[in-house]
């Protein structure tokens, strides 16, 4: 299915951001392949939690393939009239928050309750100490469930690690000053991972957390008609160095219960 396809069958013009589905619509298809390209024989069932939903896009897709989804985010965007119908017609549940630094966001679930957690491009975007949130999702995940992570990489080819001008100009790793100033709160990505860093960091919060799966992802959008022969040659070598390629995959199985989340901030 096409996200034309997808966006006529399932969202009334004028309901949702096309713009943001067409554009995105590449990685919400491959993020579910990639989950479902190998069985998951220790989890219970196919409850899933949808951390950052927005306006459903991804959360439908996988309601679609027959996932009894739960979609949290703030309300800026659940609150609106065309969400809520949306989550009613297709029985998705909805979980409004203000904040995720609180340990509060996913108070109304039950313990071990979700099967997977999608937490998808949103890792790079926090700024707080995520320990009350990670253990909210501890609580919540059953044994045997998953956590999905997407995030860029690091070390993409077009990323930020290989800006040559700025490194000519003596700029700094990360963002670009005049962007951290002009681009609003959680728009821009605070912090960029490596493959190796994102298994340390959920490695690291819990014993009863074990990396499942830790993979490099090709671009899944296809090139401009017109794009130029460099861009070409990029994505070229992209495809065929893993780590040079665009984004990562990580998934982290709760293989026990008992031991919580290690890590205690210090302030």
């Amino acid at each position: 299915m096409t996200s034309h396809e997808f966006a006529a069958k399932y969202f009334a013009q004028g309901q949702t951001d096309l713009g943001y589905l067409h554009a995105h619509y590449p990685r919400f298809t491959i993020t579910k392949a990639i989950f479902e390209s190998q069985p998951h024989p220790k989890m219970r069932g196919k409850r899933m939690l949808d951390v950052g939903a927005h306006w459903l896009h991804q959360a439908m897709l996988w309601r679609e393939s027959g996932y009894d989804v739960v979609a949290a985010d703030v309300g800026l965007t659940l609150d609106l009239p065309w969400v809520q119908d949306q989550a009613r017609r297709n029985q998705i549940e909805l979980i409004s928050y203000a904040r995720l630094d609180d340990g509060k966001a996913l108070a109304s679930l039950a313990d071990e309750s979700i099967d997977v957690v999608l937490f998808c491009e949103i890792l790079e975007h926090i700024t707080f100490n995520p320990m009350a949130f990670w253990s909210e999702v501890y609580r919540v995940l059953a044994p045997g469930g998953r956590i999905v992570v997407t995030t860029p990489n690091y070390y993409w080819l077009r990323g930020r690690a290989w800006d040559i001008t700025r490194l000519r100009n003596r700029g700094g790793g990360g963002l670009p000053v005049q962007e951290i100033l002009r681009t609003p709160t959680y728009g821009h990505h605070w912090k960029e991972f490596a493959l190796r860093e994102c298994v340390e960091y959920f490695n690291s919060l819990s014993k009863d957390l074990a990396t499942a799966r830790a993979e490099y992802v090709c671009d899944p959008r296809p090139l401009d008609h017109d794009a130029t022969r460099s861009k070409r040659w990029q994505r070229y070598w992209e495809d065929r160095i893993r780590l040079l390629r665009w984004g990562l995959h990580i998934e982290v199985e709760k293989i026990g219960s008992g031991n919580g989340i290690a890590i205690t901030p210090s302030w």
